[in-house]
């Protein structure tokens, strides 16, 4: 999947919008997927890209974060913690299963802690696999920095 085009999708965010992966061509996006809204790991991953926003922002990149949960569950967490991206619902598990970020439990669904970092072209440029819920938002950092020294 690296240096391939990141494959488009549509899905409902928060903020009673749907995102759609070709629009967000012209900047770098940071598309993380997490198991669960407001469980432990989750919630620190999602606060430290919210923390970071800014320097992300500053460096050219949206945050959009993506779980099987459904939109109310999402609107919930996003207001309980102040999360100012828009956090997408996967209801299915297709699109996270498109980017084998899918654990199939039979009875349900969880998407695996994978985030994908995106240029301005919509290719994946950065993948982290089982990606660290404390450091994956200050490995984006440092990896966006590098992407454009060069």
């Amino acid at each position: 999947m690296l240096d391939q085009p990141a494959p488009d999708f549509e899905l409902p965010a928060t903020g009673g919008k749907t995102f759609r992966l070709s629009r967000a061509k012209g900047s770098s996006l940071v598309l993380y997927f997490y198991p669960k809204d407001d469980t432990p790991g989750c919630t620190r991953q999602a606060c430290a890209f919210r923390d970071d926003r800014q320097q992300l922002a500053a460096l050219g990149a949206e945050v959009v974060g993506v779980s099987v949960d459904d939109v109310e569950s999402h609107l919930d967490f996003a207001k309980e913690y102040s999360l100012p991206f828009p956090l997408l619902a996967d209801a299915g598990g297709a699109v996270a299963a498109r980017y084998g970020s899918i654990r199939n439990f039979g009875l349900f669904k969880l998407a695996r802690r994978n985030t994908f970092l995106i240029d301005p072209q919509g290719r994946v440029a950065k993948v982290y696999l089982s990606a660290s819920a404390a450091k994956n938002s200050r490995e984006v950092l440092d990896d966006l920095q590098r992407l454009q020294r060069k």
